[in-house]
Parts: C-alpha cells; structure tokens; sequence
C-alpha cells in the first residue's frame, strides 16, 4: 500500500492512469474500484466509519432513506450475503472483509413518495466510498447480485428498494485476482468534462 495520502495528492497507481482536467481534491481521483482483496478480517473500527460517513449524505427534505445491511467475514450471515452475489463477482468478492447491501426507503412515515430516494442513497454511497479511499481500503460497488433474493433474506420491508452490493476489504496484489481479471485491476479514465456538462441546455 502506497504511504500517499489520498486526500491530499494522487497516488503513484491513480496517477499513471488518470489526469483530472480541473484543480479538484485528489480525494476524488483517487476514488476507484479494486478488485484484489486479501481475504481477512477487519477490526470493526476499521470500517464503521464508512457507514458513519454514509450517515452524513444530503437527502431530500433530510429524510436519510438508506439503509445499509452488512455482514463482516466471521458472521453467521456471512455465507447469506456471499450466496447474494453472481458467480462472476462471487470469483474476487468472497475475498472481501465485509459485503453489505444498499437499500433506499421509498415512501416517508406517511406513506408519500420520496423521488429522490435512490438519488440519496448514491450521496450516502460515495461517502462511504470516499471514506474507504482515504482509509485505504478497497470499495467497490456491485450490481451482480441477486437483488430479490437480498430483499426477501435479508427482511427488507416492502418500502425499500434494493439498490446495491458493496464488498469492503483490505487490499491484495492483482496477482491474487482469478487471471482474466487482472488486466482490469487499474483506475479507469472518464469521459471529457464537455461530453457531461453543457451551458444553457443539453
């Protein structure tokens, strides 16, 4: 693990791959997904904060409609949410620490829509995401999942969208990944900041 500070300039890894064109917090740069994990457990201290800067995402009319179910390696529920994943993400994420699932609530105490739902629970993701990144550890997000079955084994109320797997961990050398993924295992660019963003309309 590089002795770079993440929050404060690019890592050597990051910035082989990725020239930010305006002057941002290297934070958010440095933020992408590994994969290669080392299969080990994580104090709780070590992860907690993340959630705790989850807990500190904007939402609409401040209604905070996350809701994170976790379970570290070690835990009875462990194999439940290894069993969530699909094959192809099970092959590098059954090496993560703590595998949790994303779930935004879509109505408030009296039963009105919230819109913005899975909007917010994106906010109270990248913060989590951020924080992993300034720890050090990896972060990484996951649609490959069985998203019905996560609702029903997990208890989630009728009023809660599942919207995301997470797999947090320590990280390992790309050797350790299955061969056909280590190619992958580097911070990927981004789209010119013209193709995202237009004055005045689309």
């Amino acid at each position: 693990m590089e002795d770079t500070d993440p929050s404060q300039s690019l890592t050597d890894e990051v910035a082989a791959h990725r020239e930010p064109s305006e002057d941002v917090g290297p934070l958010f740069v440095n933020r992408w997904s590994p994969r290669a994990m080392t299969g080990e457990p994580l104090d709780e201290s070590a992860y907690r904060p993340l959630f705790e800067a989850a807990r500190w995402a904007p939402s609409s009319r401040n209604s905070q409609p996350w809701r994170f179910a976790y379970a570290a390696r070690g835990d009875d529920e462990w194999e439940t949410f290894v069993d969530l994943l699909h094959d192809f993400n099970r092959s590098w994420a059954a090496d993560a620490a703590v595998l949790a699932v994303l779930f935004s609530k879509t109505t408030d105490g009296e039963g009105h829509t919230l819109s913005a739902h899975s909007f917010d629970a994106g906010a109270a993701w990248e913060n989590l995401a951020l924080e992993g990144t300034r720890r050090g550890l990896v972060v990484h997000p996951m649609g490959g999942f069985d998203h019905e079955a996560a609702a029903e084994r997990l208890d989630a109320p009728a009023s809660y969208d599942v919207e995301a797997m997470i797999a947090i961990g320590e990280r390992a050398p790309t050797d350790s990944l299955p061969e056909d993924l280590r190619e992958q295992e580097a911070p990927k660019g981004r789209k010119p900041l013209d193709e995202i963003v237009s004055r005045g309309g689309f």
